[in-house]
């Protein structure tokens, strides 16, 4: 990219989502086994790949008043990857707390926007708090751009060519799957939810682990559930342990927003993305009815082809009248068409390695919005189901007991399904 490249209209709605409460970037920690790696030797294999992926070298440029991708003349890995300094080695606490401290941090526009914060853990392993802007990545993204700069894995088919032209498809896909989610996320809206509330700039951060076969052969076994289903109710037992142990009087319902990838191997522009919203049955306390509702739930959205129907609605919306849009994407904002929205990513699904340190887990932590204060996200590695949380602390207390309420959801599913 030797001359400027003007930013897609997309990409600069998605500049435009910051604000003095909300960062535009998303993160992943990714935890390596012990003895995890040295700094230095981390340093010197990302830079000896670092040039070769075009997305990590640019920067913004306001070039006669037009916005512009450009190369980083002045690149200097040193500003992006770099040793967290804390002192000692963290517990899994203090990583959490590290981890929401470097959330809350905006990215420097004025350098690639995208930078690893490394640490040392108690257990003798190593963390990787790797922020990146949505402007350039997605969670999807982010797995793509994980293959090619840190860890060891089957490498991208093809030649030069082919490989520029998959990027080009991804970052197509990224800009319609996240301008649309961003408007209908992070607009503001009117009436309250569970966890509306008007959000500041501090991020408080959790993580959770579960076996993904074991959730995976007990939704299937109590309920005929899939994954994602599975998913949804161990998220719902996870809030009814929060607010059960915090005393919080929740309704019966609270409204989730499920993205659903729209993409067929043949689409001409990439994937497309849309969403359903579904009632997640915090009323109920048994986890096999639970999932056998939101299973309900789920099945009828896909039967009706509700992600679709809504897709096509927005398209047809945006070509008629921007204003249209407009008043569409506030009403599908508000907090009563939907208290938060949980995401599900596919990562490695082999053993992967950062030099020859194992990836343990790989935490994907997503922005929450105004009126929406708290967010779920999910992301695979090998057979290993990983929840990362984030919430204002203000309005979300003690987010931790949330999820530990995940691997105590699963634990009750996996029993119930024995018993069937």
């Amino acid at each position: 990219m030797a001359e400027p490249v003007p930013l897609e209209e997309q990409d600069l709605k998605i500049l435009e989502i910051e604000g003095p409460t909300v960062v535009g970037h998303t993160c992943k920690v990714i935890r390596l086994a012990a003895p995890g790696v040295g700094f230095e030797a981390l340093f010197e294999s990302v830079g000896q790949k670092v040039s070769s992926v075009p997305e990590l070298n640019w920067k913004l440029s306001d070039d006669n008043g037009t916005i512009c991708w450009v190369v980083d003349a002045n690149f200097r890995l040193e500003r992006h990857l770099v040793p967290l300094d804390a002192g000692s080695r963290l517990s899994e606490a203090e990583l959490s707390a590290a981890a929401g401290g470097l959330f809350g941090e905006k990215l420097d526009r004025s350098h690639p926007l995208w930078r690893i914060d490394v640490a040392e853990l108690e257990d003798g392993g190593t963390a990787l708090i790797w922020r990146i802007h949505h402007a350039l990545a997605d969670g999807t993204t982010a797995m793509r751009l994980a293959r090619e700069v840190l860890w060891h894995e089957e490498p991208l088919p093809g030649d030069h060519a082919e490989r520029k032209a998959i990027r080009a498809a991804d970052n197509v896909r990224r800009r319609r799957h996240l301008i649309g989610l961003f408007e209908r996320e992070f607009a503001r809206a009117g009436d309250p939810s569970p966890f509306d509330g008007q959000i500041g700039t501090e991020r408080s951060i959790a993580f959770a682990t579960i076996s993904l076969s074991a959730i995976h052969d007990a939704g299937k076994a109590a309920a005929g559930a899939t994954l994602n289903d599975s998913v949804l109710s161990v998220v719902a037992g996870a809030i009814r342990h929060w607010m059960e142990l915090h005393e919080v009087e929740h309704p019966g319902v609270v409204r989730v927003r499920v993205p659903v990838s729209l993409h067929h191997g043949d689409d001409d522009g990439g994937n497309r993305d849309s969403y359903f919203s579904i009632p997640l049955p915090l009323g109920e306390p048994d986890p096999v009815r639970r999932l056998e509702a939101i299973r309900e739930e789920t099945e009828g959205r896909k039967t009706d082809h509700d992600a679709e129907e809504i897709d096509s609605l927005i398209r047809r919306i945006s070509h008629t009248s921007p204003r249209l849009r407009n008043f569409y994407s506030k009403f599908e904002s508000n907090p009563r068409r939907f208290a938060l929205n949980i995401s599900n990513v596919r990562g490695p699904s082999r053993p992967v390695t950062v030099l020859e340190a194992p990836v343990e887990t790989v935490h994907s932590i997503v922005e929450i919005g105004e009126r929406h204060a708290l967010r779920v996200a999910a992301l695979s590695v090998e057979d290993r189901l990983c929840f990362g949380f984030c919430a204002d602390p203000h309005l979300v207390q003690d987010l931790d007991v949330m999820a530990d309420g995940i691997e105590f959801a699963t634990e009750r599913l996996i029993t119930a399904s024995q018993r069937i």
